[in-house]
């Protein structure tokens, strides 16, 4: 045997056994990864309303509409067994707010089926529907009378009076002449979701649950109306209001009112400076129980929850200096307190607090409990959420709040064989001393002998909180070989009143600092390229990215998503009058104020690469924030972008500008992430 030949013959075995455990090794993975893909994919559950006796749950099943770019949503039906999981309509639109009639025969609920949104009711008997309202606007809040023969529900109802009256000369016949002016008197006439708002106000309104007709209006004046609910014998309605004279310079300072249906007689319960709302009868019908807040000036309040007696008497605090504002309140069956749900330290579990003040936390884990429903015999359907599962159905008995039942997971099949990144809980001191919380994923592929770019993600607000709770755009960065780091820097909501009012009058402010201390606990975890740091927020996360780049160099690229650049002209242009409260003064009584806190202030120091992404329609932070930005950065040829999405207001609509999102971010960050050095890795490992 020739041994040249023989040499030859093993290295050439050699070779082709690395390319074929290679390649299989490659393409036959134990695990998949989160891909793009999987955006379209997954699906949601939300509404949970559970029957009155305790059996039934209903809820609602969201999906993308790829072929017309669109949300929609169907109810479905669960006994609480999870035996028997059924749809109960189908169509291509969305079903939502199923609400159970008190006997539990019917469900009312809200459908956009025949292209605007009217009230339907379900018999569940014969899942026969009938379409009780044909209005010309979207109602909202719909609430059964104790006896399940009417709905009340919220309706906006405009004011046609004219401003200023004129009359033009007639127009010609088949004249095409410009269409009229607008004229606006009010402090806020617009709003973003929706766009320019026409003069009028919200109104509580009845309609007969079984023959529909024409709804019964039961509030008058020029003031909106909200929360409707019955007294416990049908003959009242409690609502919150601001019925007071100019009404939207109050800033809030809402009170609890009661209607009586008879005479329709409007009395108010409240008087304190600051809002009261949500108002709920207790079952025995003696309490009312609502939220609200003692107003102190602050930039951001938090809730707390408050009772008085039926006739508006012996009002007292039940639960107060809460960690953050209480969520879905809701009596206990026997009236003997209220359940809750508090948002703290990024978890969100059920709360009791009982008539006497007592506060007793029903459940326990690191998860998110996002929406929930009491049924009379203490069963609960809730959705629930963690760092590793979207948001799934579950059910609970209150006796026994930790044997938790799942019952529907829409997602399970999407995340199947799925490999996520690990998330590990960070706490970390800032510049002063001051305890952040925080969360870091790892890259869904970690190896621990291995450096890895990081994504500093800001959440807005400011005044908001990240949560324990699945996110997909976070985990798909995972899958692509990135760390991501969020955090709760000082102004976030869930760590108590104090912690929101260390950026009172000071935003930005020493948050800077606090996302700082972040990336440095990061990094000090040893697997973050330091030279491959990125950051990203939208709306208040939006501003702070962009306050980040005029204050410091070291991350390599950046996008801010729908900021506010310039205070003083944000606040003049904004949909609301509420961010005046923000400062001091006024912008005319002390520019500078708004000027020091203003991202575009520090343009010129920028040296990182910086895109900024908005949504043209955006009313919330308009796009000449964007613009004015952008064009100062062009100006001093900073490297820059700017991404304007059509038809889009503060929050993305359409779930493929979503996604462009996603994918505009990891292109920006991929285009400016320093690549390793192959000569250099050949050297280190020889």
């Amino acid at each position: 045997m020739n041994p040249k030949r023989s040499f030859k013959k093993l290295i050439l075995i050699n070779i082709l056994a690395f390319v074929f455990f290679s390649y299989f090794s490659s393409e036959q993975k134990p695990y998949r990864l989160l891909t793009t893909e999987t955006f379209f994919e997954m699906e949601s559950v939300g509404n949970p309303s559970i029957s009155p006796d305790g059996k039934l749950i209903i809820f609602t099943r969201s999906w993308v509409d790829k072929m017309n770019d669109q949300i929609r949503s169907n109810l479905w039906l669960v006994d609480i067994e999870g035996k028997r999981v059924r749809e109960l309509t189908h169509g291509n639109w969305r079903d939502f707010s199923p609400v159970w009639s008190p006997d539990g025969k019917k469900i009312a609920f809200l459908s956009e089926r025949d292209g605007s949104t009217q009230i339907h009711v379900m018999w569940l008997d014969t899942r026969e529907v009938a379409q009780l309202t044909h209005l010309e606007r979207a109602p909202a809040n719909i609430v059964w009378s104790p006896d399940g023969k009417n709905l009340a529900f919220t309706y906006f109802v405009p004011d046609n009076n004219p401003i200023l009256p004129i009359k033009l000369p007639p127009r010609p016949e088949g004249a095409k002449w410009a269409a009229p002016a607008v004229i606006i008197d009010r402090l806020s006439w617009r709003t973003d979701g929706r766009g320019p708002l026409p003069k009028g106000y919200n109104h509580v309104f009845i309609i007969n649950a079984e023959l529909g007709g024409t709804p019964r209006q039961i509030t008058t004046g020029d003031y909106s109306h909200n929360n409707p609910t019955f007294s416990a014998d049908g003959t009242k309605i409690y609502f919150s209001a601001i019925r007071k004279p100019e009404a939207e310079y109050q800033m809030g300072d809402s009170e609890i009112y009661v209607v009586d249906l008879k005479t329709l007689e409007i009395k108010a319960l409240t008087d304190r400076k600051g809002p009261d709302n949500n108002p709920l009868v207790s079952p025995d019908g003696q309490w009312i129980a609502y939220t609200g807040y003692d107003d102190r000036n602050f930039t951001s309040h938090l809730s707390s929850i408050y009772l008085m007696d039926k006739e508006g008497q012996r009002k007292r605090l039940l639960a107060g200096n809460l960690p953050n504002s209480p969520v879905s309140v809701t009596w206990a069956p026997d009236s003997s307190g209220l359940y809750y749900l508090m948002p703290e330290k990024g978890e969100s579990n059920l709360y009791f607090v009982s008539l006497d003040g007592r506060i007793k936390k029903i459940t326990q884990g690191v998860h998110y409990i996002s929406e929930y429903s009491l049924a009379r015999n203490g069963q609960v359907a809730a959705v629930i959420s963690n760092f590793y599962r979207p948001g799934y159905l579950i059910t609970f008995n209150l006796n026994q709040p930790s044997q938790i039942k799942e019952l529907v997971d829409v997602n399970q099949d999407v995340l199947e064989g799925v490999k996520l990144g690990e998330v590990e809980e960070l706490w970390f001191n800032s510049s002063d001393g001051l305890k952040i919380q925080g969360w870091l994923i790892k890259p869904a592929e970690f190896e621990p002998n291995k450096k890895y770019p990081m994504v500093l993600w800001i959440h807005g607000g400011p005044w908001a909180m990240y949560t324990v709770a699945f996110n997909w755009e976070w985990q798909n960065f995972a899958a692509n070989g990135y760390a991501v780091l969020y955090t709760n820097p000082r102004g976030s909501t869930g760590y108590g009143q104090d912690f929101v009012n260390g950026i009172q009058f000071a935003y930005p402010g020493k948050d800077y600092d606090d996302l700082m201390a972040g990336v440095d606990a990061a990094l000090a975890k040893g697997f973050i390229d330091p030279e491959n740091l990125f950051v990203c927020g939208g709306s208040g996360g939006g501003v702070l990215t962009a306050w980040i780049v005029g204050h410091t160099d070291r991350f390599r690229a950046a996008v801010s998503m729908r900021p506010v650049t310039n205070w003083y002209s944000f606040v003049g242009t904004t949909d609301g009058h509420m961010w005046y409260r923000q400062f001091q003064k006024y912008p005319w009584e002390d520019p500078m104020e708004y000027i020091q806190r203003s991202p575009i202030h520090y343009v010129a120091n920028v040296k990182t690469p910086i895109m900024i992404m908005t949504g043209e329609a955006d009313l919330r932070t308009p796009i000449s924030q964007s613009e004015e930005y952008y064009r100062a950065l062009k100006m001093l040829k900073k490297e820059t972008l700017l991404v304007r999405m059509p038809e889009e207001y503060h929050s993305w609509r359409r779930p493929s500008h979503r996604l462009a999102q996603q994918l505009y971010l990891m292109a920006w960050f991929e285009k400016y992430r320093k690549k390793p050095n192959p000569e250099k890795s050949q050297n280190e490992e020889n």
